[in-house]
């Protein structure tokens, strides 16, 4: 239902335009006013020595989740590859050494020059290994191949730098590393 909002009419002197447009100028000039005399008051930051607070629902680069053993948690079942709607996602699996899993990832490349960073290929990912949590939102390369990130790339983060996040914590340097090898009964190093 749409809400109606009841305007009054204007008067002779508004109907001018000329006195609204000399209004409009004064809130101008009182805010580069502002900009010029009371700097230190703007709600601006210094970038890049000063960092924007991001949120962690922030949908920023990728990483891939690993399991206990430092592998990745990726089964290469291709639903990321196939939700994607920029078809930036490349995945290429191989057989499992481990009984347990199936397949594993040997090959998982984004180009992030297509991505959209919409978040449909994590919310696809059915083992949870696609994640868009890093907080990293500007990318600066020479070539447009450094672009892609490559497995290296996506596994290559430490867990120190998510300490809220469990699943992060059973990776390897993680606080519950320990607990997670001896559930999945592998041999602590």
């Amino acid at each position: 239902m749409a809400r109606v909002i009841k305007q009054k009419p204007m008067n002779w002197v508004e109907r001018l335009y000329v006195f609204e447009c000399l209004r409009g100028l004064m809130t101008t000039l009182k805010h580069a006013a502002r900009g010029l005399f009371r700097y230190e008051e703007l709600p601006t930051i210094s970038y890049p020595e000063g960092q924007p607070e991001i949120r962690n629902t922030y949908r920023a680069k990728h990483r891939l989740m690993l399991r206990p053993d430092g592998t990745p948690r990726c089964v290469a079942c291709g639903m990321c590859a196939a939700a994607c709607p920029a078809h930036c996602i490349f995945i290429e699996g191989t057989q499992s050494e481990d009984g347990r899993i199936e397949k594993r990832v040997m090959r998982f490349d984004i180009d992030h020059l297509t991505c959209v960073f919409c978040g449909l290929c994590v919310e696809a990912c059915p083992v949870d290994a696609l994640r868009m949590d890093t907080k990293k939102i500007s990318f600066e390369h020479r070539t447009r191949d450094e672009f892609v990130a490559h497995l290296s790339d996506l596994i290559d983060w430490n867990p120190a730098d998510y300490p809220d996040d469990a699943q992060s914590q059973v990776a390897p340097g993680g606080t519950k590393n320990k607990q997670a090898l001896e559930t999945w009964g592998l041999e602590v190093k």
